[in-house]
C-alpha cells in the first residue's frame, strides 16, 4: 500500500472519532445523557457501603423515598432490613452517615431498632 492510503485511513479514524466525541457531548449539553436532567430524578441510589470482610459488604440503598440494608456476598445477598424511612435531608441535624452507624450499632448489640 502506498503512503498516502495510509495517511487517508488514520485521517478519517480521526475523523470518525472525533463525530463520535462531539454526538456525546452534544447529547450531554442538552440532558440528554442524564435521566434527572429529563424532570425524571434517580429512583435508586446507593446511600452508604461498608465492608464487613474481605468477602461481605454491608449496603443502604435508597429507593424513592425508603433505604433497605442488603448484605451482599461472593454467592449470596440477602435483605437485612427493609423499609427504613429515608434520611433527612442535608441540612437537617441527622446526617445519613450517622443513621447508617446507629443502625449498624443496633443490629450488632441485639436492641431492637426505634
Amino acid at each position: 500500500m502506498e503512503p498516502q492510503s495510509y495517511i487517508t485511513a488514520v485521517l478519517v479514524l480521526i475523523l470518525v472519532v472525533g463525530l463520535i466525541l462531539g454526538l456525546a457531548a452534544l447529547l450531554k449539553r442538552f440532558g440528554l445523557a442524564d435521566a434527572r436532567a429529563l424532570g425524571r430524578r434517580a429512583r435508586l441510589a446507593t446511600v452508604e457501603s461498608k465492608s464487613l470482610d474481605g468477602r461481605h459488604r454491608l449496603i443502604l440503598v435508597r429507593r424513592d423515598d425508603v433505604e433497605h440494608l442488603l448484605l451482599v456476598g461472593p454467592n449470596t445477598s440477602q435483605v437485612i432490613e427493609r423499609g427504613i424511612p429515608a434520611a433527612p435531608a442535608a441540612g437537617d441535624e441527622t446526617p445519613a452517615g450517622s443513621a447508617f452507624a446507629r443502625l449498624l450499632m443496633n443490629k450488632r448489640d441485639g436492641e431492637p431498632q426505634s
